[in-house]
């Protein structure tokens, strides 16, 4: 009873160890100017929609009337969906046949490459993100949507790839080999198959691979001017050298969060099969 009851507390404090953050986020995006600084915080305050009116509307309250102001989060929220959505599809498209042949084929220096492949992701950021802006400077990729997508690849591809071969490598090759014997041409078998054995785990490995690609930060400051800033690195926008429009920052960073919860709720199924996939082999 004891150890039943500890284990409900860790879980307890965990879920308030991660929650509270957005939490106060989404209590920031309804507190005025003065309610957010005050000290000590006021978790009990009046409640205000300026800031919701101001990002989503252009809407500013002089204290009098609204007024129109510039608001850009909409568009900024346009682009990272383009952007994070062409990268996963890109990913995808290229990822599923690498972790097929990395899974069923065997070739030269085969683990080499694939250990490469996932080496991409180990370099910071940091190092390759200064000279990739001299690069699409010269290129014109800087500030364009096929920029952003084919940069993406170094976070998505590596991902999709070593993922998707472990799942490919579940399936009994016995399956594969009836179907050819079958009939069926090797895009017939891959297609109508294997993929339809793998699409849980194709879909987990879609909602996450898009996740990483929404959720990233420097490639998308560094590499793009305003015209296809996505809406992570639009957030510093509300800082300036006069003042922090914390409230402002608050509700952008609530609609950011948005499809990423959203299509994780949508497919929360086939997220659970697909990571689950083959975890009990009979």
């Amino acid at each position: 009873m004891l150890r039943k009851s500890l284990r409900i507390m860790a879980i307890v404090l965990i879920m308030i160890w991660t929650l509270f953050p957005i939490y106060w986020v989404i209590l920031m995006s309804f507190k005025t100017p003065i309610d957010v600084t005050t000290y000590p915080p006021k978790f009990i305050f009046k409640l205000t929609l300026d800031n919701w009116a101001n990002v989503l509307l252009g809407k500013e309250w002089t204290g009098t009337h609204y007024e129109t102001v510039k608001t850009d989060i909409l568009r900024y929220f346009k682009n990272s969906l383009i952007i994070a959505s062409g990268s996963t599809a890109l990913a995808i498209f290229l990822g599923l046949p690498a972790a097929y042949s990395l899974a069923r084929y065997k070739f030269f220096r085969k683990e080499d490459f694939a250990f490469t492949l996932l080496s991409f992701r180990f370099a910071p950021a940091l190092v390759v993100v200064f000279g990739l802006y001299s690069v699409y400077q010269r290129l014109r990729l800087y500030d364009t949507y096929i920029g952003m997508i084919i940069i993406h690849q170094i976070l998505l591809l590596p991902f999709v790839v070593w993922m998707m071969r472990s799942y490919f490598a579940m399936i009994p090759a016995e399956v594969e080999q009836a179907a050819r014997v079958d009939g069926y041409s090797w895009w017939g078998m891959f297609s109508k198959i294997t993929l339809p054995l793998v699409k849980p785990a194709v879909a987990a490995t879609s909602v996450v691979a898009f996740i990483y690609s929404w959720n990233e930060f420097l490639y998308g400051y560094v590499l793009t001017g305003d015209k296809v800033r996505p809406v992570t690195p639009s957030l510093l926008g509300f800082i300036s050298y006069e003042r922090v429009l914390w409230g402002q920052m608050a509700t952008a960073a609530i609609v950011a969060m948005i499809p990423s919860v959203l299509l994780s709720l949508f497919i929360q199924r086939y997220v659970v099969a697909g990571l689950s996939f083959g975890a009990v082999r009979g």
